[in-house]
């Protein structure tokens, strides 16, 4: 099958896209207000994009809180999501007012940043303190605004628990997490496959 996207007329029950670009990480996004209130969110529009130095993004679609309070305050946090805490993942991505306390609504531990002043979720297994960056408007093709907003971030802290850390690695399988795969779906992983990569030519 084929379908052009202005159309859309994939015939199918579910658009489709969102599916193929699968699975996701899950950024569990932690942020205050000017007003002093916390906010908790997860994002499937998230990874990292540079290592030196260490950033990551999170889109929004639509003008949601977690972009509010990023570029307000010019800070935030990511949580790790692990299998364990799905429900409560879950439970903070409910739409709620602006002020509303997710942490409370989801059961979870509301932790200050050492670095930062935005909040984490204490019972994560890895979390990334993180400064603002750069936030940007997608544009389509024709130059115009989207309602997709990109918030980057600057790594300036790591958190680990000792539970995940094997053999001298963040592991993992220890850490379990879970993957938006599309519609309803998610997924955890599989064994890992380790795969070096080929030596450049001469290097040997």
């Amino acid at each position: 099958m084929f379908y052009d996207t202005e159309s859309n007329a994939h015939g199918m029950v579910h658009d489709p896209f969102k599916a193929i670009v699968a699975p996701r990480p899950i950024g569990w996004i932690g942020t205050k207000g000017r007003d002093g209130s916390r906010n908790l969110s997860p994002y499937s529009f998230f990874n990292a994009v540079g290592d030196r130095p260490k950033m990551i993004m999170f889109s929004s679609s639509g003008r949601k809180d977690s972009l509010r309070n990023a570029e307000e305050t010019g800070v935030f946090t990511t949580s790790f999501a692990s299998r364990t805490l799905l429900e409560k993942v879950s439970r903070s991505s409910a739409a709620v007012p602006y002020g509303t306390d997710e942490f409370a609504l989801a059961g979870l531990t509301a932790v200050d940043g050492r670095l930062v002043a935005a909040p984490y979720v204490g019972e994560a297994v890895a979390v990334l303190e993180c400064r603002v960056t750069l936030v940007t408007t997608l544009k389509d093709i024709d130059g115009m605004d989207t309602d997709s907003h990109v918030v980057f971030g600057q790594v300036v802290g790591v958190h680990i628990d000792e539970s995940v850390i094997r053999d001298g690695r963040f592991d993992l399988a220890l850490a379990d997490p879970i993957l938006r795969a599309g519609y309803m779906d998610y997924a955890g992983i599989s064994p890992l496959i380790q795969l070096a990569r080929p030596s450049a030519p001469g290097r040997g």
